[in-house]
């Protein structure tokens, strides 16, 4: 008997959509980047054990290295990175707005109660990326194992 592969390629409107939140997510990811590295030297003087500057810069690279590993790699483990670096600046971005927790260990109080331009441009980059890479996440097709369609004793699995 011969198995038949009964997964379809995915529509031109899947794959649009996954390309295009790829790109809007890579977008939100490199203009926070920017943001983060622009600012980092006016935050230099806020210093713990580690300055709010070198956190802005190490927010800076993560969110560049993100947005390339989302457009040259496109893999699950990069959309999840990706969606972890934007999903945790940005709610390290409210905390902050909204808590003054102080100190934390090494890291220095950063708590800063107003908006200015800057810091809305950050928000809605990341929003924009946690949106995008969440699409991504949830779209992403399933793929089967080799060796035979789901459920056959060649993909390890069990027909009973």
């Amino acid at each position: 008997m011969v198995a038949t592969d009964h997964r379809r390629p995915p529509r031109a409107s899947h794959r649009f959509l996954r390309a295009l939140a790829r790109v809007l997510a890579a977008a939100g990811l490199a203009l926070n980047a920017y943001v983060h590295a622009d600012l980092a030297p006016a935050y230099d003087a806020v210093v713990a054990a580690v300055s709010q500057g070198d956190l802005f810069r190490l927010e800076a690279a993560l969110g560049a290295l993100a947005a390339l590993l989302l457009l040259a790699w496109r893999r699950l483990p990069a959309d999840f990175f990706a969606f972890a670096v934007a999903a945790g600046g940005l709610a390290l971005l409210l905390i902050y707005r909204y808590a003054d927790v102080g100190e934390l260990g090494p890291f220095p109080d950063m708590y800063e109660p107003s908006w200015s331009r800057d810091k809305l441009v950050a928000l809605v980059s990341q929003a924009v990326a946690v949106v995008a890479t969440a699409v991504l996440m949830v779209t992403t097709p399933r793929r089967r194992r080799r060796g035979g369609p789901a459920g056959s004793a060649e993909s390890g699995g069990f027909n009973g």
